[in-house]
């Protein structure tokens, strides 16, 4: 898996998380890495992947925009090599390629 960085936005419910999905990848040039549901689907985390200066405006963009305020999210550019080992069986566990 060829990362360059990271976005992260965690948000409540499987709606705002589609919403925000849809908004960072109308932002910029970004591609879904994987999705984690937590407490029974109550938090969503939304995992993409891009060039740096792409990842950030769609993490901003689905700050600015989301139909919920995002709980949190991160860009982490240049990402370590055990967090993209955790991606890749996360994002294998849920069958994005």
């Amino acid at each position: 898996m060829n990362i360059k960085a990271i976005g992260l936005i965690e948000v409540s419910g499987s709606v705002a998380a589609i919403d925000a999905l849809d908004i960072m990848c109308k932002a910029a040039n970004v591609t879904l890495i994987t999705w984690e549901k937590k407490l029974g689907g109550r938090l969503v985390t939304v995992v993409i992947t891009g060039d740096v200066s792409d990842v950030t405006a769609a993490v901003n963009a689905a700050n600015a925009s989301c139909i919920v305020k995002p709980a949190a999210s991160a860009v982490i550019p240049n990402p370590h090599e055990e967090t993209k080992r955790i991606l890749a069986i996360s994002a294998s566990n849920h069958n994005i390629e």
